[in-house]
């Protein structure tokens, strides 16, 4: 690990700015900070605390557009939360990104609360309860209610609100990490590598988890280790969309800024050629492109920000539908093992979403359903087969056996090519 430190600061070094912030970098953070601003215009659905959480821990502000949504999210987002939790439905990663979003506009958590069969809690006391559900889950089942990356989250939101997170909650992370836990499928997450690293720093900051300090700090060094090896050569750390998380990770655990230069630079990279569009990427990016993560929520004072950002109106990009059709090949396998081809004609560039309504419109026995999320609409059913996060299954998507890495709205069809849809388990 040392000769690759080593390699990466004389990258560094050679590039003479490996972090530098002035001239075009410095208009690209503007211009990702107005398109995440400029999201919450044209905002589906509810709002996204990861997008708020990323406005205000931004350098520059527009405090009432931050205010509005701020709003929102204290209206929309917390009747959904309050639907889910009188319904009983495990909400932790939700319900700490709710917390970690008012954290970032100083506001009082003190002050929300939700009401379950008649009696008023404040919004900590439920995430905690959530975090005690998701910790005995794992006691007898070894997995949480949700997954390792909600988990992460309910204790960086607890931690970073100056809650003592209790030992035997951050210990089963600990233990998760350890026993290398963190995996979607087959493939190691590093999302949640990034997430449980950002947690645990913040418990050994807090000074609190005096017993089993070595395994806090073996967990920590093993979490670091797992980061830098599923480094790329071309700087990415597992893929474009999880390199934010794993930067912001990497900095919270005292990585200097030069042995990131390779990522933040591949980061640039791709949000030039526009790979981030959708919000929820640009959410975790623009963080660590100004050298923050999530854990710096903990510290965050709202006073004397620059209130500088201003939205220039645009004009509506008109679209026009390509002439040009590519033949997309369908594969729908069941979770039984059978499946079963289907072949559609789509225009050139359009979304594999647009793809599959085309498909479905064409009467040939192929449906589906679709659910929402931060991320936007995934899909919940197809052909009548439904892949329940309950279930510990999911639709598996992967064009001529590659795994997509965005989602069905982003994903764009700009060549003839064969889509597999696949029930997986997890």
């Amino acid at each position: 690990m040392l000769s690759s430190v080593i390699i990466l600061c004389l990258l560094a070094f050679a590039s003479s700015k490996p972090c530098d912030t002035e001239g075009s970098n410095n208009e690209l953070l503007l211009s990702l900070n107005r398109d995440l601003l400029r999201s919450l215009e044209r905002q589906e659905g509810l709002p996204n605390p990861s997008v708020h959480l990323a406005l205000r821990l931004s350098n520059h502000h527009n405090l009432v557009k931050e205010s509005e949504h701020l709003i929102k999210l204290k209206t929309n987002l917390h009747n959904d939360l309050q639907n889910s939790l009188s319904n009983s439905q495990p909400v932790a990663g939700l319900l700490a990104l709710y917390t970690l979003a008012l954290k970032s506009s100083c506001y009082d958590l003190n002050t929300v609360t939700f009401t379950v069969s008649e009696t008023s809690e404040t919004l900590l006391t439920h995430l905690k309860k959530q975090m005690e559900k998701e910790k005995e889950h794992i006691a007898f089942s070894h997995r949480p209610l949700t997954n390792y990356y909600q988990y992460s989250l309910g204790v960086l939101a607890l931690c970073a609100s100056g809650i003592r997170v209790n030992n035997h909650v951050s210990n089963k992370l600990i233990k998760a990490v350890d026993h290398e836990h963190f995996k979607h499928g087959d493939t190691e997450s590093t999302d949640t590598y990034a997430m449980a690293g950002m947690a645990l720093q913040c418990v050994k900051d807090s000074g609190s988890h005096v017993q089993n300090a070595a395994e806090l700090d073996t967990a920590l060094s093993k979490i670091k280790q797992k980061l830098l090896a599923s480094r790329r050569a071309d700087g990415h750390i597992g893929n474009e969309f999880s390199t934010g998380l794993a930067v912001q990770a990497l900095l919270a655990m005292g990585s200097q800024v030069a042995e990131c230069a390779a990522s933040m630079e591949a980061m640039r990279t791709d949000a030039r050629s526009n790979t981030y569009h959708n919000p929820m990427a640009i959410s975790q990016i623009l963080p660590a492109l100004q050298q923050k993560s999530y854990l710096t929520v903990k510290s965050k004072e709202c006073l004397s920000e620059d209130d500088t950002l201003v939205l220039q109106p645009i004009d509506p990009e008109v679209v026009l539908p390509s002439e040009t059709t590519v033949t997309v090949m369908v594969e729908v396998v069941t979770s039984s093992g059978a499946s079963v081809v289907y072949s559609v004609d789509v225009p050139k560039g359009s979304s594999l979403l647009e793809a599959l309504e085309l498909l479905s419109g064409e009467k040939v026995g192929f449906t589906f359903e679709k659910e929402s999320s931060l991320w936007g609409p995934f899909l919940s059913v197809v052909n009548g087969e439904q892949a329940r996060q309950s279930d510990r299954r999911y639709w598996h998507l992967s064009s001529d056996g590659t795994a997509l890495t965005q989602g069905i709205n982003d994903f764009k069809i700009e060549a003839a090519q064969k889509i597999t849809i696949k029930n997986t388990s997890y």
